[in-house]
């Protein structure tokens, strides 16, 4: 029966209205496992606590949503009163389509990597660093997308072999063409295998100076301390000295301390001692290398070198600590009554006998 003349009788009607109740039927079915089963189901995990399940169902959740409309399609077909689709082309579709969901849902699961990679190391006490997290997110979704895509294509007859040789025998080309591409994938490896940095590290580089936000294949995102993002290509990086602050494990505090000509020795030596003494009490400082000592004689100042550690690496908290030592430098000071030394300089202005006797000889004539 043609299009027209299923139209033009009763039953084509009744066929094409049946049709479209079971489609509707379907419809309310998703509307009902979406707003309360799906729910409830998540709920019921969310409570339980148990993580893995609950991104499982979320990474499937929209794709759960289509199979109640492709089902609906499904069963609809059959009852139209003219053939819209053959059986072949038809079953092509289905098939198709439950593939692309499937391949949905996994793409979306990717995003749980780190989910993953924390039960498995709980589980199996392996720690896996935080770096290699993005790139097994995208590998997995490069993965999917191209599986997908393949068997889609098998699906409908494309020789999916061929175009695979294919792309073999143009592969040197294409890498000729992609040498900076490549050049970045591998310095993408070395930075994962190195291990250098790890995303929320702080580090140094002749190119940029912040804190690691993303790596990816091609390149690593950096926020500066203005705030600014950075996105610097992994040849570049893995090719450059990287200083990681991050890695510290105590943080160097250097300077000197000028003191007055005038100071007595033995209130330089009791500054001196008292200073090294409030360093080796104090709980911020590391008491591995404290080292405070009269240094040399300066143009202006006795110099006194002080070089330690704070236990804190946080820049922050770094400044904090200096400046509490600082403050107690300048008590112990006071209390030996001991100044600070600025620089001087002496002006000695000298004149020759001649001179002197000429201006002599002046002075008197002006006074005769």
């Amino acid at each position: 029966m043609d299009f027209v003349d299923s139209l033009s009788s009763v039953d084509g009607w009744k066929n094409i209205g049946l049709a479209v109740g079971i489609f509707l039927i379907f419809l309310v079915l998703r509307k009902l496992f979406t707003t309360y089963l799906f729910k409830f189901i998540i709920g019921f995990v969310k409570n339980k606590k148990i993580d893995l399940i609950t991104s499982i169902l979320e990474a499937f959740e929209k794709p759960m949503r289509w199979i109640f409309v492709i089902i609906g399609i499904q069963l609809a077909l059959p009852y139209l009163p003219f053939e819209l689709l053959t059986a072949e082309r038809e079953s092509q579709i289905i098939r198709s389509a439950f593939i692309i969901l499937a391949g949905w849902g996994l793409y979306n699961l990717a995003d749980s990597t780190a989910l993953f990679f924390s039960t498995f190391s709980k589980n199996f006490d392996v720690q896996v660093d935080r770096i290699v997290i993005p790139f097994v997110e995208k590998f997995i979704r490069i993965i999917v997308v191209v599986l997908s895509a393949s068997i889609i294509g098998e699906e409908w007859g494309f020789n999916v072999n061929g175009f695979v040789a294919g792309l073999g025998l143009g592969g040197l080309a294409f890498a000729l063409a992609a040498k900076d591409t490549v050049s970045n994938l591998f310095g993408g490896v070395v930075i994962i295998t190195e291990k250098p940095f790890t995303i929320g590290d702080w580090i140094k580089t002749p190119s940029v100076e912040g804190v690691v936000e993303d790596i990816t294949f091609r390149s690593t995102k950096v926020r500066t301390f203005a705030q600014a993002l950075v996105t610097v290509p992994n040849a570049t990086l893995s090719n450059e000295p990287i200083v990681n602050w991050a890695k510290m494990g105590k943080r160097q505090i250097s300077f000197h301390l000028g003191l007055n000509y005038n100071t007595p020795k033995e209130k330089l030596e009791t500054s001196v001692e008292r200073i090294k003494q409030m360093l080796m009490e104090d709980e911020d400082i590391h008491k591995e290398t404290i080292i405070v000592n009269f240094e040399t004689f300066n143009e202006s100042s006795l110099d006194v070198l002080l070089y330690f550690f704070s236990n804190t690496t946080a820049y922050a908290d770094y400044l904090e600590v200096k400046e509490k030592i600082n403050f107690k430098i300048m008590d112990i000071l006071q209390e030996e009554g001991v100044d600070f030394a600025f620089p001087t300089r002496a002006l000695v202005v000298q004149q020759s006998e001649d001179i002197i006797k000429q201006d002599t000889n002046i002075l008197e004539r002006s006074r005769g």
